[in-house]
């Protein structure tokens, strides 16, 4: 019987699916189809539509895992020790001093490798 159970409740969540993203594409060709209306109501309907397509969606298993997702990255994201102005400054100008430093490097190499070359192949 909980085989049979899970076979419906994927089933309601295939179709719970199916009608999220059938709002969210009516609700984009509406947007587009009615350029003469007035952009802020294209807008808002646009902004319902898709916030009660998310809210069709929440109500299924996936939706709801991919809710926890999101709100278990923004508790990440908080951890995160961002650095100051000055740090951003300095790992910045380090990069492109090193990028610099290793463009000289390879052009001289690349001259190096080009004379050489040259005086094999006898045209230098």
């Amino acid at each position: 019987m909980n085989a049979r159970l899970e076979k419906t409740t994927a089933l309601a969540d295939l179709v719970k699916w199916i009608a999220a993203a059938a709002l969210f594409v009516a609700a984009l060709v509406a947007f587009y189809l009615y350029p003469d209306e007035s952009l802020l109501l294209r807008v808002v309907g646009l902004l319902v539509a898709v916030g009660l397509a998310c809210a069709i969606a929440y109500t299924t298993e996936k939706g709801r895992e991919a809710w926890h997702f999101l709100r278990d990255a923004r508790t990440e994201v908080r951890k995160v020790v961002w650095p100051t102005r000055t740090e951003t400054l300095q790992t910045t100008g380090i990069v492109i001093v090193m990028v610099s430093l290793l463009a000289v490097v390879m052009w001289g190499f690349d001259s190096l490798l080009s004379v050489a070359v040259k005086s094999l192949l006898g045209s230098g």
